[in-house]
């Protein structure tokens, strides 16, 4: 498996074992929005697809949980920044949870690791690299040659750039907040006096406790490559003298309109509000539909032809559990080879999802197209569905499943609905195809019999 590294512009190979990913997680000082999702949603197939391929994969995401952002949302309610962080963090894993994203090797919070962070400013302090000023303990960028490698930004154009905040009392404007003095709360004691650490020191100390000098993946929107982890790189390489990552791999932004969510646009999809919308499935392939590295527009008809694609996804499954009988299995073979090839040569280069959900959606169009000619063998489904979950799992999509006794409880319906179709009682037929309606069933009227699938609930199926 290769992945483009933003570093080195250049495919690594992911060829280790035991592959170690460091993902950048949230602040959490509000909702989650549709951007953190697809980063996280693409970091989850990842390490799906790394998994099924017999990797070990120990995965890191952590929770900014100290930040000007929190404070001020804090300040703003009149509660403590531990009310704000616990809050949003316990938000974050209700909706991501419904998202199926599988759950991370350790979740980091930075407020639980301060003496991690002291002690790695000490020693860039002891090192040279970092020095005390009026207002906390900045790193010196000047110091580290190599300043700038990620973001491919030279240090002289920063330095006459706009977005660098003028402070007298460091020694160059570049320079940034290792440990900034505060006499407020949340502050912790330090041998340079109370207060709390820069955002960036963060997932220094931290990826350096969980997964050591170097490891194989360092991920996040391509909004952090510049600054954060330009200045990850700095800190981390300047005290173990290594390299932070083998490979460094971001994700495109979600825009909406072309524009970049914000909240002053007012235009920030929440992922609550879109899983309360769309369900969970429909979210992941949108959020898959586009090369990772590239930026994806939100929109409403983009969501829709994804839901249209879902039910088909439904529809193949049902088609596959429910059939009886053998037959000519030489289509649905060849088919699935293909399909599987396509899958995994698209996520192996670069990891391409789109070119993967398409291979996926090659396969259940095939499966669908047996059904519809009336083909559709308990032979075919054997060989069809083993792929299809395999597929599934890794692009964490997930069927509504019923248990054998709904199944039984169907069948008889129908069974009876059969009956009184064939005595022409169509009314009273027609009430049971809407009680089973009501338990989102949905019929498959073929010629010599009817199927019936179960549909994930979603508020915007106006269908």
């Amino acid at each position: 498996m290769k992945i483009l590294d933003t570093l080195s512009t250049k495919e690594q190979e992911i060829s280790a074992k035991n592959i170690r990913i460091y993902l950048c997680g949230v602040t959490v000082y509000d909702e989650s929005h549709i951007g953190h999702a697809r980063t996280i949603i693409v970091f989850d197939t990842l390490r799906r697809y790394l998994e099924s391929k017999g990797k070990s994969v120990n995965f890191v995401q952590n929770f900014t949980d100290v930040d000007d952002k929190i404070i001020n949302r804090a300040s703003t309610e009149g509660v403590s920044a531990l009310e704000i962080s616990t809050r949003y963090i316990d938000h974050y894993f209700e909706d991501f949870d419904k998202l199926n994203i599988k759950r991370a090797t350790a979740y980091p919070k930075a407020t639980e690791h301060i003496p991690d962070m002291i002690k790695l400013v000490q020693n860039l302090v002891d090192l040279g690299f970092a020095y005390v000023s009026k207002n906390g303990v900045y790193y010196s960028v000047s110091k580290f040659s190599e300043y700038g490698k990620l973001s491919k930004k030279k240090t002289d154009d920063l330095i006459s750039g706009a977005r660098i905040g003028i402070d007298e009392t460091k020694n160059d404007p570049l320079d940034f907040a290792l440990w900034k003095f505060a006499d407020t709360e949340p502050m912790w004691p330090s041998p340079w006096g109370n207060g709390r650490p820069g955002w960036h020191i963060e997932c220094s100390a931290m990826s350096l406790r969980y997964l050591g000098e170097e490891f194989e993946i360092h991920g996040g929107g391509r909004d952090l490559i510049f600054p954060h982890h330009e200045n990850e790189i700095a800190q981390s390489e300047a005290f173990t003298k290594k390299p932070l990552a083998k490979t460094w791999m971001h994700v495109g932004m979600v825009t909406i309109g072309g524009e970049k969510m914000s909240k002053s646009l007012g235009n920030i999809k929440s992922v609550r509000h879109v899983l309360e919308n769309w369900g969970p499935n429909v979210i992941r392939l949108f959020c898959l539909s586009g090369h990772y590295s590239k930026p994806i527009d939100y929109s409403e008809d983009l969501l829709k032809e994804n839901l249209i694609k879902w039910r088909q996804v439904e529809t193949a499954y049902y088609e596959m559990i429910m059939v009886d009988g053998t037959g000519n299995t030489i289509e649905i073979s060849q088919l699935v080879r293909e399909c599987s090839q396509e899958f995994d040569s698209a996520l192996e280069s670069d990891f391409n999802t789109s070119l993967a959900v398409g291979a996926f959606f090659k396969l259940v169009k095939g499966i669908n197209r047996i059904a519809a000619s009336e083909s559709m063998t308990r032979s075919i489904a054997d060989i069809g569905l083993p792929e299809f979950e395999r597929m599934s799992e890794i692009l964490g999509l997930s069927v509504q499943k019923v248990t054998e006794q709904e199944k039984q409880s169907i069948t008889d319906l129908l069974k009876k609905r059969e009956t009184l179709r064939e005595q022409k009682k169509y009314q009273e037929a027609d009430q049971i195809r809407d009680q089973v309606s009501q338990m989102n069933i949905v019929l498959l009227d073929h010629k010599n019999k009817t199927v019936w699938m179960k549909k994930e609930k979603i508020l915007s199926d106006t269908s």
